[in-house]
């Protein structure tokens, strides 16, 4: 039976990383996790302005073309933006030793942003049919049909190779708001976008990598292989 992972590195990379460059280090790094010759690793970083395409993107949702560069992700969902002020979080995760269920490895990966930003008291939900998490906006005017607004805070596609993860989550810390008007994020145009800024909150890059670091455990840990 394959042994559960005993080490995870956690690395954070200062400006902005292209995004070819990441995908580059997380193909390799994979391998290396599947031949067991590195540890996994979760990757802390920002990238410039760009939009991504998952395998669920849709054409018509892609606004505005010309705006950023555009990459073929290759990860679940639809098109989403990443750009300075925004955290990311790349997963390389060895998914067969938690389980071997990829549902319920998306829903532990919610469970930490949520516990990630409870730590500034920021209530996250999910909703059903609709990847990621949520806050709603009471101060905002209703839906048509009377229910509360709804902002995501925080959008998660991952790919798996081999039962180990790649991709992985993004958490809106202070970004331009209105680079997201270039595409349907995630496919969904009822509902806007948030920040921990636009919600009022001082929150720092530091301040949510600490606070990432410090729920992981909580949602994430391996579970036993008896």
């Amino acid at each position: 039976m394959k042994a559960l992972p005993t080490m995870l590195e956690w690395k954070t990379s200062p400006g902005l990383v292209d995004y070819p460059d990441a995908l580059a280090f997380m193909e390799n790094r994979v391998a290396e996790i599947r031949a067991g010759t590195a540890p996994e690793c979760i990757w802390l970083l920002e990238h410039p302005p760009l939009y991504t395409a998952g395998t669920s993107a849709k054409q018509a949702d892609l606004i505005d073309p010309n705006r950023f560069a555009v990459f073929e992700a290759r990860r679940g969902g639809q098109y989403t933006y990443h750009g300075p002020g925004q955290r990311v979080a790349y997963v390389m995760l060895d998914v067969a030793a938690r389980g071997h269920d990829v549902r319920c490895f998306v829903r532990d990966l919610e469970k930490w942003v949520i516990a990630a930003l409870a730590e500034f008291n920021v209530t996250g939900e999910i909703r059903p049919g609709r990847v990621g998490v949520w806050v709603e906006r009471p101060e905002k005017p209703p839906m048509p049909n009377g229910t509360p607004r709804e902002d995501k805070v925080a959008a998660i596609g991952i790919r798996l190779r081999k039962w180990v993860s790649f991709h992985g989550i993004s958490i809106n810390v202070e970004p331009d708001l209105t680079h997201f008007d270039g595409i349907v994020p995630c496919g969904i145009s009822e509902h806007g976008v948030t920040s921990l800024v636009d919600l009022g909150l001082p929150v720092t890059m530091d301040d949510l990598d600490d606070a990432l670091r410090r729920t992981f455990d909580t949602s994430l840990t391996p579970k036993s292989p008896g």
